[in-house]
């Protein structure tokens, strides 16, 4: 169903959302528009991005509360950290974005979010140095590595948002996750944004907090032009489970 074309009071001339600022909280702040590269930096800069289904208008989210991961807060667990320093699995970074793109949307396969022209705009993203994965591999009976799962998402000076991760193998998506915040961490990201909490990312310790908080703290990450999320193929996985947590 298309909603009620909202108000466009407080909305910029060239963009089709309301000033997140004071839109409605758990409603689009507006709909419409070309999915380009350019309109998604826009977007993830202001604390907006899209969700919706293929054939419907393109709708533009800024929920309220917002859901993130604070990059010292994540919880792993003992077997999960042990999992991680096995060798069980192989990590690398930007190496196959649109396979974990295709890999998000089969494991959401009914209702998902992640399709052709989302896959075909994020991976241009990507390949403009905007957008980047974390792929998680694992090896087969015959030898051979095949990815497992990994996590995707855009940067912007110093955000990270999370768009969406998925599984093949038992734990392949937390590895990723983990992985990830490893490597904001060592980048100098200051916000991990994963944009509405779920039962796996609360586990792993995502929170929520106000969106006047998010956008506060959001124009001071922007601000930081000179982080680089880089193209390294290696990405570092010293993680340490939680203090005190039982195997």
């Amino acid at each position: 169903m298309t909603p009620d074309r909202p108000n466009r009071r407080g909305r910029a001339p060239d963009v089709p959302w309301l000033d997140p600022a004071n839109g409605p909280r758990d409603w689009p702040l507006g709909y419409g528009g070309s999915l380009t590269p350019d309109l998604l930096r826009k977007a993830y800069a202001a604390g907006v991005f899209p969700w919706y289904n293929p054939g419907e208008p393109v709708l533009w989210w800024s929920p309220d509360p917002r859901a993130v991961i604070e990059l010292d807060g994540l919880h792993v667990s003992r077997r999960l950290a042990r999992t991680i320093r096995s060798g069980k699995f192989r990590t690398t970074v930007n190496q196959a974005f649109r396979d974990v793109m295709l890999g998000c949307g089969e494991y959401r396969a009914e209702g998902t979010w992640v399709h052709e022209e989302m896959v075909t705009v994020y991976t241009a993203l990507h390949v403009a140095g905007d957008a980047h994965s974390v792929e998680v591999w694992a090896p087969t009976d015959s030898g051979a590595w095949e990815l497992a799962g990994g996590i995707y998402g855009v940067a912007v000076g110093g955000l990270f948002a999370g768009e969406s991760m998925f599984h093949r193998r038992t734990d392949a998506s937390k590895v990723a996750l983990a992985t990830l915040v490893e490597r904001l961490k060592a980048r100098g990201f200051v916000l991990f944004d994963v944009q509405m909490t779920t039962d796996h990312t609360e586990r792993m310790g995502a929170t929520n907090i106000s969106r006047a908080e998010y956008l506060a703290r959001l124009r001071d990450a922007v601000a930081l032009t000179h982080v680089r999320f880089a193209d390294s193929a290696s990405a570092p996985s010293s993680i340490a489970p939680d203090r005190g947590e039982q195997p």
